[in-house]
């Protein structure tokens, strides 16, 4: 096992209102956390595109933190705020710490101090995340660096805020729908765009697909092309796990809906192989 420390910023959401506000400000179904569990989700604009992605946990029957991307904190705090009105609960920034130790199960490592070990499960994938006000490196394990998550990240086709989506991103076209957004629950702000889009067979006009390949590392938004013909670009590439920087990649790449995986395009004369959905 391998810990890396990661920047994620935290926001703390507290009150008796809390769980009812967000239930109707988030995609996934809040009702049904129970105390200690975790899950992705969604805060979306009212037109339904993506404010940000993150993960909500619950700490107690009123108290719920959510964890996102380095940058997007300040994002979500705005969005959530703006609609704070004569509610009962407080949205504030936090300073927690993130630590992920790879290729662990849960019940492997201790829960730190105040805070939470989380599951992370993705495919090839299998770690657990260590969040809370202070979070040491377990004892005994290799502290890694920020390039072995990135490598896992990529391989695991787990998409990152300001890489493979932003606030013009229809969240349709990430490929985590199915593990954040509740299609029982009730409205909640944005809904309308991700029931509409779920509910036609056409999808959406580009999507989100894992590539390896071989040879030169590509640039990250690179553009790639089958048959000549511009298919999509590449929103994230890092050297393949566990290997040399010569012995090939991983890579996501935002595709358009035509194109058929698993399929070989290329990327500035390197080829590079789209992995089925």
């Amino acid at each position: 096992m391998t810990a890396v420390r990661r920047q994620r910023d935290v926001l703390r959401v507290a009150g008796p209102d809390a769980r009812t506000y967000l239930q109707g400000q988030l995609s996934q179904d809040v009702d049904a956390l129970d105390v200690g569990g975790a899950a992705n989700t969604f805060v979306l604009q009212p037109t339904g595109k993506v404010e940000a992605w993150m993960r909500i946990s619950r700490m107690a029957d009123d108290v719920f933190m959510l964890d996102m991307d380095a940058g997007w904190g300040a994002v979500v705090l705005a969005r959530l705020t703006r609609f704070l009105l004569r509610t009962a609960c407080t949205v504030e920034p936090v300073d927690w710490d993130l630590v992920t130790v790879l290729d662990a199960e849960m019940g492997s490592v201790d829960v730190p101090p105040d805070g939470l070990a989380l599951p992370v499960a993705w495919p090839g994938l299998r770690a657990v995340d260590l969040l809370g006000p202070l979070v040491d490196i377990p004892e005994g394990l290799t502290d890694g660096d920020d390039s072995m998550w990135e490598q896992r990240r990529i391989a695991a086709g787990i998409p990152m805020m300001g890489a493979e989506m932003d606030e013009t991103t229809i969240p349709g076209a990430t490929g985590v729908v199915d593990r954040s957004a509740s299609f029982t629950k009730g409205c909640y702000t944005g809904q309308e765009l991700v029931a509409r889009v779920d509910s036609r067979s056409a999808g959406t006009p580009t999507r989100i697909v894992r590539a390896v390949g071989q040879g030169s590392l590509p640039l990250t938004g690179a553009e790639i092309t089958l048959d000549g013909v511009v298919a999509g670009r590449l929103t994230s590439v890092a050297t393949r796990p566990g290997s040399g920087p010569d012995d090939g990649f991983v890579a996501l790449a935002q595709v358009k809906r035509a194109i058929v995986v698993p399929v070989m395009v290329d990327a500035d004369g390197t080829p590079v192989s789209l992995l089925a959905d």
